[in-house]
């Protein structure tokens, strides 16, 4: 019965840790209030995660889910990697803490850095011409995915936010296409 208290204590500062950080980001969020939303002491946060960083970093364990990329018709990769971006954006608030907390904090930008080389990376290899471009080519889509996220997700722009699925995917798509797939400039 204490193992399973003790997950269920984990699971619920988890879970208030991801709602506290996409609410406030990481600079404005407390172990205390995360502490008051779990309904526990704040030591025990401590106990459980060491520190702030270590909670975050807990708290934001990504896994995108990219699709694989190898049955897609290689003048689709773009549209594609957009409408799951777009997907997944719209369904979970960690990325929106994750986006918040990259832009304000080293721990962070460091989180982010990693989901890049570990989740992003791995698929610009599959369809880049030139191996040696992976990593330039991954970043312009990084900072366009990253850019749309900032102003519909985090900065709310009403113009941004207005967009549906299908316009993102079409506006987008093509710039997407085009970093992974084109000839070099």
């Amino acid at each position: 019965m204490t193992a399973r208290r003790s997950d269920a204590t984990r699971a619920a500062i988890l879970d208030a840790a991801r709602d506290r950080f996409a609410a406030d980001g990481y600079e404005r969020a407390t172990i205390r209030a995360i502490a008051r939303d779990a309904r526990i002491d704040p030591s025990m946060v401590m106990r459980y995660f060491g520190s702030k960083e270590g909670l975050f970093a807990a708290a934001v364990a990504l896994d995108l889910r990219l699709p694989d990329l190898a049955p897609v018709p290689r003048e689709e990769v773009g549209r594609t990697l957009v409408g799951h971006f777009v997907d997944l954006w719209e369904e979970n608030d960690e990325l929106t803490a994750v986006l918040r907390v990259g832009a304000t904090n080293e721990a962070g930008a460091e989180r982010m850095q990693g989901i890049f080389r570990e989740q992003l990376l791995p698929v610009a290899r599959q369809v880049c011409p030139d191996p040696e471009q992976v990593p330039a080519r991954a970043a312009l889509c990084a900072a366009q995915l990253l850019g749309l996220a900032l102003t519909r997700y985090v900065l709310r722009l009403p113009p941004a936010r207005a967009l549906h699925r299908e316009e993102l995917v079409a506006w987008l798509g093509p710039t997407v296409q085009r970093y992974l797939t084109a000839p070099s400039p």
